[in-house]
């Protein structure tokens, strides 16, 4: 995170705090131009949010208060690095009906944590696997 805390008057960041604001290959909001995409030298790569810029959102969310969106950032930053095959099978399984055993959701959740490293975004499927199995969700709803 930054040096300083961020705050409701660091928002939005790209244009408050353009010095904090980096890519994945690090080019700054400045080097972000047409020309540079016009010649290659930005590319998907560097237009894609990362992890640190995601924090940052949620450092700001709970500074203002928001703590539940804070939190929303701080697992949407850790599934930054996640293959977007890996995200789709895992929602496809959260949607209710879709998983037929707890085991499915919880090995979802332990891929997350073990292959990924992501904590918050593993909890929350096996807290969803324990709310699904009280709720009767895992059966065939159609």
């Amino acid at each position: 995170m930054s040096a300083d805390k961020l705050t409701v008057a660091d928002y939005p960041l790209a244009e408050k705090r353009p010095d904090l604001v980096r890519g994945k290959r690090g080019k700054s909001v400045d080097e972000l131009t047409l020309d540079a995409v016009l010649d290659g030298t930005v590319t998907m790569e560097d237009l894609r949010i990362t992890g640190l810029a995601l924090a940052q959102q949620a450092e700001i969310a709970r500074a203002v208060g928001r703590p539940t969106l804070a939190e929303n950032f701080e697992r949407a930053a850790e599934l930054v690095e996640v293959p977007g095959e890996t995200i789709m099978e895992i929602y496809e399984l959260l949607r209710p009906g879709r998983a037929q055993t707890k085991d499915q959701l919880v090995a979802a959740a332990r891929d997350l944590r073990d292959k990924h490293g992501a904590q918050r975004m593993a909890a929350f499927v096996e807290e969803a696997a324990e709310v699904y199995e009280r709720r009767g969700l895992f059966r065939k709803r159609f």
